[in-house]
């Protein structure tokens, strides 16, 4: 096996998808009008999002010696990911979610699910952290509300130990700010109307990902304004891993 340049360490969940009109309230039962199965985990998301940008990739992760486990294994190979390292396991099942090394290693740390006690090593050992408004809360106790405070969350991590911050806020895109140049940047995204954001954040740092590995040259900025732009590309189409776009159908100017 080629050695791989993105290697993910993470979760594998079956999404168990439901189509309604309204969430219901507790106890109730209504009507859905579609249902469907499909591949997430935010390890295995970016995983797969970073392979379909064409990146060499390995995923270390376990599964249950389940169907859905089966499952999944068969996913990482129909997406060119090796499973060597993907463990099965009769002790427990796999994951299921409802949803209504050299110098020249970077490691990305997408804290997901964030604790507000996560031990001092993951920031002095991450080159880069990468969260989202409500993770941000969790490991700062500062509320995300717009780019501004996202830039006061990325001062704080950055006092924490990493050398780049970056805070992602859905549509407004993200906020990154780095030991070199500690003064917050914003980095807008083109609006689109979004049709469904499940994986947006795995959609991004798995692109986030691919650039670090394979355009290390890229200015971060670029990397952070393309990477915003496939995660774009993935909340226009429904389910996780299924709206993961694949280089060949994104603009070549990205590559």
């Amino acid at each position: 096996m080629a050695a791989p340049e993105v290697v993910l360490v993470g979760s594998c969940m079956t999404d168990l998808v439901s189509l309604t009109t309204r969430l219901p309230k507790a106890g109730e039962t209504i009507h859905g009008h579609r249902f469907f199965t499909g591949f997430g985990g935010k390890g295995a998301n970016q995983c797969v999002q970073a392979a379909r940008l064409g990146a060499k990739t390995s995923m270390i992760c376990k599964v249950g010696k389940d169907s859905f486990g089966y499952d999944y294994i068969e996913n990482f190979k129909k997406n060119g990911i090796p499973t060597d390292f993907v463990g099965q396991t009769e002790n427990a099942a796999t994951g299921a979610a409802s949803i209504i090394v050299d110098d020249e290693v970077k490691t990305l740390f997408n804290p997901a699910p964030a604790l507000a006690d996560l031990d001092p090593q993951f920031y002095t050992h991450s080159n880069i952290i990468c969260c989202n408004e409500s993770e941000a809360e969790i490991l700062t106790g500062i509320t995300v509300s717009n780019a501004e405070d996202a830039g006061r969350v990325g001062l704080v991590l950055l006092e924490k130990g990493c050398e780049m911050a970056v805070v992602t806020l859905g549509p407004e895109g993200c906020v990154m700010v780095s030991a070199k140049e500690p003064t917050p940047k914003h980095i807008p995204v083109k609006k689109i109307t979004a049709v469904d954001t499940t994986g947006a954040g795995d959609s991004f740092v798995g692109a986030l990902a691919f650039y670090l590995a394979y355009y290390p040259n890229l200015p971060q900025e670029e990397m952070l304004k393309r990477a915003n732009f496939i995660a774009s590309v993935s909340v226009q189409t429904t389910g996780t891993q299924t709206s993961f776009p694949y280089k060949k159908d994104l603009p070549q100017h990205l590559f």
